[in-house]
């Protein structure tokens, strides 16, 4: 028994040096191959900023050797610009970025399209439960959403404790903002909700006569007092604010608090594509995940050792599956329409 153990050990030892090699063996293939692009047009959300970039680059670039250089476009309006993707692939013109991060919503208009170009990052080791889209995404950070208050505005008895005090009367008239990140309130109906129930809600936000705008906006109105509360947002503008001064929290006794993964995703007819797979795998490694939460307050549950991955044992949190997708999809239209967003 005693030299069974032995061996059964070596073999585990031996295995694991095996499989280390293996992937350095490939790592090392991809390395090469991205030194040959020498460039990524990297598309990312304006919570990282180009400081926030830049460190990304630096540390991506000492990581492997290389000099790559990093153009960094900050996120606008997420939906336009996966439009815009979409409708330059329909038109045959190249997409403008290699590597485009955004949230597993808006992943989904371009997986349904077959806009991703597909990888083995599980050969690199990528966590599996990370990779998503048929091996053409890989969670890089998990958002929380939940409503967010002002806290110099609103009195802690008003505070929302479930979703449906939103609808209470006080709030009708521009006090409620509405992001245009309607997926977040489809992943509702695909979660613990249900259509009706969430369709039911949705349309009773509209009659609120709510303020909409994009995510930023919305937070910037919050932060002001043009609005008291705001039905959604993610932790990247709720941290970014709350270390400006900004008086503002999330209502963080509601449940489930949605979960939207923001995922990296390199597009089908990039012009470097080696150099952005290899900063996809890099955003996974906790070098970058120090440097991403630094600058936008959001890390990967599936990263050990991060915020989220702390954060999000024992919670209840609606995660969107693959199968999911375009249910979210076709409904965060729908919602969109009823709430005023053309």
């Amino acid at each position: 028994m005693k030299r069974l153990g032995f061996l059964g050990s070596l073999l585990i030892v031996l295995f694991l040096a095996w499989t280390e090699s293996l992937l350095a063996a490939r790592l090392d293939e991809l390395v090469a191959a991205a030194k040959k692009d020498g460039t990524i047009e990297f598309y990312a959300p304006s919570t990282l900023t180009p400081k926030g970039a830049q460190e990304l680059a630096d540390v991506f670039n000492k990581k492997y050797g290389l000099a790559i250089k990093v153009n960094y476009h900050s996120a606008g309006t997420m939906a336009k610009d996966v439009s815009k993707t979409v409708g330059q692939a329909a038109a045959g013109v190249p997409p403008e970025w290699d590597l485009m991060v955004v949230t597993d919503a808006h992943h989904a208009t371009l997986w349904v399209r077959k806009l991703h170009q597909p990888f083995d990052y599980g050969n690199l080791g990528v966590d599996a439960k990370a990779i998503d889209y048929d091996k053409g995404t890989i969670t890089i950070a998990s958002q929380i959403v939940l409503p967010a208050y002002n806290t110099k505005l609103t009195q802690s008895a008003d505070v929302p404790k479930r979703w449906e005090d939103l609808l209470d009367p006080k709030w009708k008239g521009g006090k409620l903002g509405v992001t245009d990140a309607t997926h977040h309130l489809a992943r509702l109906a695909t979660g613990t909700w249900g259509e009706k129930k969430t369709l039911e809600f949705v349309k009773a936000l509209a009659a609120q006569e709510p303020i909409i705008g994009a995510m930023g906006t919305i937070s910037s109105r919050l932060q002001l007092g043009e609005v008291l509360v705001s039905v959604t947002q993610h932790d990247g503008f709720i941290n970014r604010a709350q270390k400006a001064g900004a008086p503002v929290a999330f209502a963080k006794d509601i449940q489930p608090a949605i979960s939207p993964a923001l995922q990296a995703g390199v597009l089908k007819g990039a012009a470097h594509p080696n150099a952005a797979f290899l900063f996809a795998v890099f955003l996974t490694t906790p070098a970058a995940q120090e440097s991403w939460e630094k600058y936008t307050g959001q890390a990967s549950a599936f990263v050990p050792g991060t915020s989220a991955h702390s954060f999000f044992k024992g919670k209840k949190v609606l995660h969107m599956t693959q199968e999911q997708a375009q249910t979210v999809d076709r409904l965060a239209r729908e919602y969109g329409k009823i709430l005023g967003f053309k």
